[in-house]
This record gives structure tokens, C-alpha cells and sequence, in this order.
């Protein structure tokens, strides 16, 4: 099913694609309109550290919805979602290592763990798309790019580590507009953190890239704080939710 398709249907849809293994692409561009999330499950003994990892980085992780120890559906933020299955693909981190990619998690689940919903940029490319301001990687039909930075995180408990964002190359007149669109939406990680000089990477002429942060940082923060296990969401492959994007708005 072509992605202009997808974008059309509603997330149990889409979902029900993902879960019977039909659908494996990144998730940006489908179900338009509604908002997407990353995840970062983990044992119990490290829920706590990583809640207040979370509060003291809102920027990278905005939580959306904590998971009851041991329960893969989601309650408030999509109707029974489940975590298990309901991710085109998943990461698996052991000790900081990754280890594996898989399309569902029914073999490595535990009934420890706790599963954190964090909101994603995705959710904001349908407004930025209404305001005018194009999203490269949906016309391109590529994945997001993707930079780990030296922007440290606040560190909580054993987690610590640098910040992920996002890139999206903006023309230069819409880089303000592009900026007003997305501090709307602080719950899935707001206004940019950095906006750079085009010369620094190869983007078309009269484009400046655009740095947002990114619900990838928990797996580089997986890495550095070395954590028993810890599993995520594979960069891109996100979990669709049945709230729209104005659910999250703040104007």
C-alpha cells in the first residue's frame, strides 16, 4: 500500500496493517492528522529514573502516557493499542549494546516492564504541511534524518547522555513560519533547538536545515547509561495513536 494511502486511514487501521505484518516502513505521512509516539520500555527498577529523566527533559521526551507495570495496551492516549505488536519494528538494548531488531516484542516481553509513550515530531508535519512549509522526507518518501548532538541531557538517576534531533531542511522564508507551527505543539517536541548554516550539509539551494529535538534520544541515552535491557521503537517506526495532533496543541 502506497504511503498516500496510508495517510488516509485511521490508526486502528493502520495498526491492524502493521500488526499482521503488512506494513513496514517509516510512519511519517500516515494516518494525516493524528499523532504519533515514540517508546521507551524498561524494566521496573528503572521506571522511576527514567520518569524523572523524562521531567528534567521535556524537550526530548515529552511523556504522553506511562503504562502499567507489565500491560502492553495503552488506556488513555489510543484505544488498546499494543505495544507488542503495533510498531512496524522494534530495538533491543542490552547493557548499552544494541543487540537486535525485531517486528514484534510477544517473545522478549516481561511482566516487569513499563512502557513510557513519548510524543514524536511527526505529529506536527501535518501543520506545518497546512501552513505551506514542505517536509522533505514525505515528498521523498525517506525516513527523517537523524543526528545524534553534544547537547547534553539532565541527567537522572543511571540515566544520562547526549540529545537526538531531527533535521528538516526548510526554505529560508518559511524558517520563522516553520518555527511559530511547531512551538505549538510542546508535547511532541516543539519549537526547533537549533537552526543551522546550510553550508555545514549537502541540502538544496536556498534551504536552511532545521534541528528539532528527538524521541530517538532515549537509545543514545540507552547506550551511554547501559541499562539490563531496554527496548524502543526503531528510528522512524513509530506507534500511530487515535488522539489528532490538536489534542496536544497549546494554541
Amino acid at each position: 500500500m502506497k504511503l498516500s494511502e496510508l495517510g488516509k486511514l485511521h490508526p486502528r487501521e493502520v495498526r491492524e496493517l502493521i500488526r499482521k505484518g503488512e506494513v513496514d516502513l517509516p510512519t511519517s505521512g500516515m494516518s494525516e492528522g493524528y499523532l504519533q509516539a515514540n517508546l521507551a520500555i524498561l524494566p521496573k527498577k528503572y521506571a522511576y529514573d527514567f520518569l524523572l529523566f523524562a521531567q528534567r527533559n521535556p524537550k526530548p521526551c515529552p511523556i504522553l502516557e506511562v503504562l502499567d507495570e507489565g500491560s502492553p495496551l495503552t488506556k488513555i492516549m489510543a484505544d488498546g493499542a499494543d505495544i507488542r505488536t503495533d510498531v512496524p519494528r522494534y530495538r533491543i538494548y542490552k547493557n548499552g549494546e544494541f543487540v537486535e531488531e525485531v517486528k514484534d516484542l510477544k517473545d522478549v516481553w516481561q511482566d516487569d516492564f513499563v512502557t513510557f509513550v513519548i510524543g514524536c515530531s511527526f505529529s506536527f508535519e501535518k501543520a506545518m504541511l497546512e501552513a505551506d512549509v514542505p517536509v522533505r522526507h514525505i515528498e521523498d518518501e525517506h525516513n527523517v534524518p537523524m543526528y545524534i548532538t553534544n547537547l547534553a541531557t539532565e541527567p537522572a538517576g543511571i540515566f544520562h547522555g547526549n540529545t537526538v534531533v531531527s533535521m528538516r531542511p526548510v526554505p529560508y522564508k518559511d524558517v520563522v513560519k516553520a518555527t511559530t507551527v511547531t512551538a505549538r505543539f510542546p508535547a511532541t517536541h516543539g519549537a526547533p533547538v537549533h537552526i543551522g548554516d546550510p553550508s555545514v550539509i549537502e541540502i538544496k539551494e536556498g534551504e536552511v536545515p532545521v534541528f528539532w529535538a528527538c524521541g530517538v534520544t532515549p537509545q543514545a541515552v540507552a547506550m551511554a547509561s547501559k541499562p539490563e535491557i531496554m527496548i524502543t521503537h526503531a528510528p522512524g517506526y513509530m506507534l500511530i495513536l487515535d488522539k489528532k495532533d490538536a489534542y496536544v496543541s497549546v494554541f
